[in-house]
């Protein structure tokens, strides 16, 4: 297995340079959220990764070591952005936001995935699977997931049921079952099929 490392930051035309990625765009609940990071290239914190691969305790234990040696910012799309401008759009929206949310402006982004969002502060590329390529986009991953994950949290006290705490708001059969039985809440994405059928269905 190949770890991600700094050499798309090194080949990279202009400094600084960020790492950007979301968590997010699949779940029928909650809104999306990405992170965008700055590393220090003489302090990287050892063990980066794809979120994905690294365990919830991993996850967390890093996500205080890259706030405390990094430079963090932070962006989130409502559900009802959302809904207004469709999942891709609202992701856009929230990549933007985490990099312009960064203690300084970086000069240059690495983005994960194969769109750069339009209407940036610096010039981007798009890193396809770039959060297993790249340690600034594993830690804007981290960032996000960590970050999303306790929003749901959050939400999963305020709407009980629905098992929030556990799937973070994707369409797994405990949130199935609690639509079924609770029916939708505020926080649920009327635009995604599932949940605009339950809705509008025999209307």
């Amino acid at each position: 297995m190949v770890n991600p490392d700094f050499s798309l930051e090194h080949a990279a035309p202009h400094l600084p340079v960020c790492g950007v990625d979301e968590a997010g765009r699949g779940p029928w609940a909650g809104p999306v959220v990405a992170g965008a990071v700055i590393l220090n290239p003489a302090n990287i914190p050892e063990g980066l990764n794809d979120s994905k691969k690294l365990t919830a305790k991993r996850r967390d234990a890093l996500f205080d070591v890259i706030n405390e040696v990094a430079q963090v910012g932070v962006g989130i799309a409502t559900v009802q952005e959302i809904d207004d401008v469709n999942i891709l759009q609202a992701t856009f929206l929230a990549m933007r936001r985490a990099i312009e949310a960064l203690p300084s402006q970086p000069a240059y982004a690495l983005i994960d995935g194969n769109k750069v969002p339009p209407h940036l502060i610096c010039e981007a590329e798009a890193i396809v699977k770039g959060d297993g390529r790249s340690v600034s986009i594993a830690a804007a991953s981290i960032i996000a997931k960590v970050t999303r994950d306790r929003i749901m949290v959050t939400l999963a006290q305020q709407f009980p049921g629905y098992g929030w705490e556990r799937n973070a708001g994707y369409g797994v059969k405990a949130h199935q079952e609690g639509l079924n039985r609770l029916g939708v809440t505020p926080h649920h994405r009327v635009s995604f099929k599932p949940i605009h059928k339950m809705l509008y269905q025999g209307n």
